[in-house]
């Protein structure tokens, strides 16, 4: 499963059969989209760096601009919706899950925990990162742009309601 960064936000509109084209243009198996914000589903057997390089470079040259792609198997996807980094959420919270291109290290942990405040929370479990936002996203201090700013690493969010209708999915 590919978690794409940079599609149908900021101008960077890409029609969902457009998209599952450019992936089997690659030879991937089964491909689908699920919903219009960069999530698409597909079977191979290719390693996943390999696979993340390959589609984020052919989506770069198809596109025109850079995909930062995040690639996680359908037992990764059904691991995160399972996990419950906060035992109990705030009436009118939301919870998200952020998608990194790798593990952090004990001192990038460090940094992007002390990004917490009154009304943003903030765990951080093998290769994602989970923000409870007390508040409209739009009017939290945290944000995903402020993430990759201050780690200078690319990721990617979804609101756990998305990763828990992926991992129903599956894989097709």
């Amino acid at each position: 499963m590919a978690l794409l960064r940079a599609i149908n936000v900021g101008g960077h509109v890409v029609k969902m059969g457009r998209l599952r084209t450019l992936f089997e243009a690659l030879d991937l198996r089964d491909v689908e989209t699920f919903i219009a914000s960069g999530n698409v589903i597909f079977r191979s057997d290719e390693k996943a760096a390999a696979l993340e390089h390959r589609i984020a470079t052919h989506l770069e040259r198809a596109l025109g601009y850079e995909v930062a792609t995040f690639i996680r198997t359908a037992a990764e996807i059904m691991a995160i919706a399972r996990f419950t980094p906060f035992p109990m959420l705030p009436a009118g919270a939301s919870l998200y899950a952020g998608f990194l291109p790798r593990s952090l290290s004990a001192g990038e942990r460090r940094t992007l925990t002390s990004l917490r405040s009154p009304v943003d929370d903030l765990r951080v479990r093998k290769r994602e990162v989970y923000w409870l936002c007390r508040v409209r996203s739009s009017d939290a201090e945290f944000s995903p742009a402020r993430l990759e700013k201050t780690l200078r690493l690319p990721a990617t969010f979804r609101n756990m309601t998305t990763i828990r209708k992926l991992a129903a999915r599956g894989t097709p």
